[in-house]
């Protein structure tokens, strides 16, 4: 009899560990992830920013516009893009470099612009930055900035890519752009696409749970890039002509940041733009329901390769950039990852996210028989499920 219950219990022990059930079980166990080598998808990072920072800071991270289908559309979009892997051919060495305006890059993601980051950390723009250098990756820096160009180009080690709105007054234009270039900044990304207003729903939402003294936050996080700047900006007024007034002002590279058309694209060569990014402010500025992976392709087919695209906009996995790469992208821009990490760990959280990111990407490219970027085509992929 014993012998029959010491086989039983070996028996069900042995049903238990070949059971789904129970695999699925022992994976919702939340793993308690205290530094970041722990972290093992940059999404592991979200759940914890969000418990780390206050609720109106959290708020004007996560949301969107509407009811923030866009922000969600952005994600979703790489579910409807498929790989199309190659067989049998040498990926012992993985070549991720990129090359734009005349710097080559170890990837081609890079740090797109977010602002003011002294929201999500008291190092802000400068633990970025300092990421950034260590992982010899590309930072654009937000207009909105918690630290001056000049703090963070000394941090990075090199000037940053600048981000533009345009003020409403010339003149203040004039100013911002000749401090802009004297800190060397290489390339000017004027962003266009937040003419109109915004309806951010979800971020006042959170700001009503928010019971702190928010006057001394804001005092205490100033943006050094904006003082001096009468009349505000100017959003609803502007127009192509002003992009030719920019290409006479400053010998920078003039980058475009915000279109998701055909139309736009080709208005953007004819006016003389070094390049494009196809953004929609990560889902913040317009409830367009259009993921920024979907727009890519009809916007580098405008370009027709005359000058680089880039792309923002949910990007979570290294499979995402090697999709958005395939689809004729030079470079892919990450938003709230990295501030997901810079919330978390300061700026070993936005190591962790650029290695994990990275990696993903190699591991892919090796997978799919694709070890430099050369190699990743439009035949590397394929459109699922009718998509367009």
């Amino acid at each position: 009899m014993a012998d029959i219950t010491s086989r039983n219990r070996r028996n069900f022990l042995r049903f238990l560990a070949a059971s789904p059930l129970l695999m699925r079980a022992l994976a919702q166990e939340p793993f308690k992830i205290t530094r970041p080598k722990d972290v093992l998808a940059v999404m592991d990072l979200k759940e914890l920013a969000q418990r780390k920072l206050p609720p109106a800071h959290w708020g004007f991270l996560a949301s969107g516009v509407d009811d923030d289908l866009t922000v969600q559309a952005n994600s979703e979009g790489f579910k409807h893009i498929g790989l199309r892997p190659r067989r049998l051919v040498d990926v012992s060495k993985t070549d991720t470099q990129v090359e734009m305006f005349g710097v080559t890059w170890d990837g081609p993601i890079y740090i797109s612009a977010v602002g003011p980051q002294g929201l999500f950390h008291p190092d802000g723009e400068l633990a970025t930055a300092r990421a950034a250098r260590a992982k010899k990756t590309l930072q654009m820096l937000a207009q909105g900035t918690s630290h001056s160009v000049e703090d963070v180009a000394q941090a990075l080690g090199r000037a940053p890519w600048f981000q533009l709105y345009m003020p409403a007054r010339w003149e203040a234009t004039e100013r911002l752009i000749r401090r802009v270039e004297a800190a060397g900044c290489p390339v000017l990304v004027w962003t266009v696409d937040e003419q109109g207003g915004r309806n951010l729903e979800t971020s006042k939402r959170f700001s009503r749970t928010d019971n702190r003294d928010c006057a001394s936050c804001h005092k205490r996080i100033q943006a050094p890039m904006l003082k001096g700047i009468e009349g505000g900006l100017n959003w609803s007024r502007l127009t192509w002509d002003y992009m030719d007034r920019l290409k006479k002002l400053t010998s920078m590279k003039l980058v475009i940041k915000g279109l998701d058309t055909r139309e736009d694209a080709k208005r953007a060569v004819d006016h003389g733009a070094d390049g494009v990014v196809v953004s929609n402010h990560g889902g913040r500025e317009l409830e367009t329901l259009r993921p920024t992976i979907e727009c890519l392709p009809e916007v580098v087919d405008a370009v027709g390769g005359r000058i680089p695209v880039l792309v923002d906009g949910g990007f979570r996995r290294g499979s995402d950039v090697y999709k958005a790469l395939a689809l004729g992208a030079r470079a892919v821009g990450i938003g709230r990852p990295y501030i997901y990490g810079l919330a978390v760990f300061g700026q070993d959280g936005v190591e962790r996210v650029l290695e994990i990111m990275n990696a993903e990407l190699a591991l892919t490219m090796r997978q799919c028989g694709a070890p430099s970027i050369a190699q990743i085509t439009r035949s590397s992929v394929v459109l699922l499920d009718g998509h367009a």
